[in-house]
């Protein structure tokens, strides 16, 4: 008798791209709206990016329905987090509960790459990015998702960012400013959606600095 079935998978790969960097006083995070399957859309205006603290942002890319799951049981974590310690949980510290919740699941992974950013306790951007099982490191910027690829190279030539193996080890932070970040931030979607048939659609970006947090939007190719 075949096996019916045969090919069923418990993933699904939503596409889509996210972008993170950290500047000397502040924070991008930036993520396209568009979730497809396959060939086909699902949704034009679909938010991939999500606040977990007031200084700490996750833009998700992969399976959704583990993103959601992921950021349901971080949500949990960090409410009892403040009930116990009657505070928010800083950035750089919400980063390593990320990766612990993830290594946690290391046996049946959540399929999401994740970048988290945000501002540490001295008010300095700071952006994390991980892999599908918790390994994260903290850089100056972060691509993750299907267009990843495509925008990493450019990032890579824009802002140079130093050696992790230098030594004395340098901040992890962009010479760039604010409205400089966010510009170039466009330019790497913009690029992107014309060569990735995931990302596309609008592009929602979150700046935070001391203060608060704001978004903007841009529009990109829809086809």
């Amino acid at each position: 008798m075949p096996k019916e079935h045969a090919n069923w998978s418990p993933y699904d790969n939503n596409g889509g791209t996210c972008v993170a960097i950290a500047g000397a006083d502040y924070c991008v995070i930036a993520a396209d709206t568009r979730m497809s399957t396959g060939y086909s859309i699902l949704t034009r205006e679909y938010s991939k990016i999500c606040k977990l603290a007031d200084k700490s942002f996750m833009a998700s890319s992969g399976f959704q329905a583990d993103v959601k799951a992921l950021q349901k049981v971080l949500s949990s974590r960090h409410l009892i987090y403040q009930h116990q310690h009657n505070k928010q949980m800083s950035c750089p510290a919400m980063a390593q509960l990320l990766s612990n919740t993830l290594y946690y699941k290391r046996f049946f992974p959540y399929y999401a790459f994740n970048v988290l950013g945000g501002l540490d306790s001295e008010g300095k951007g700071c952006v994390f990015t991980y892999d599908a099982v918790g390994s994260y490191e903290r850089v100056g910027y972060s691509a993750q998702g299907s267009g990843a690829t495509l925008i990493t190279p450019f990032l890579d030539n824009q802002l140079k960012s130093p050696s992790p193996l230098l030594l004395p080890a340098k901040d992890a932070v962009t010479p760039l400013s604010e409205a400089e970040a966010i510009d170039l931030v466009k330019t790497c979607f913009s690029s992107a959606t014309e060569r990735d048939i995931y990302t596309g659609d609008s592009v929602e970006i979150i700046i935070l600095n001391a203060n608060g947090v704001r978004s903007e939007s841009e529009q990109l190719r829809r086809d």
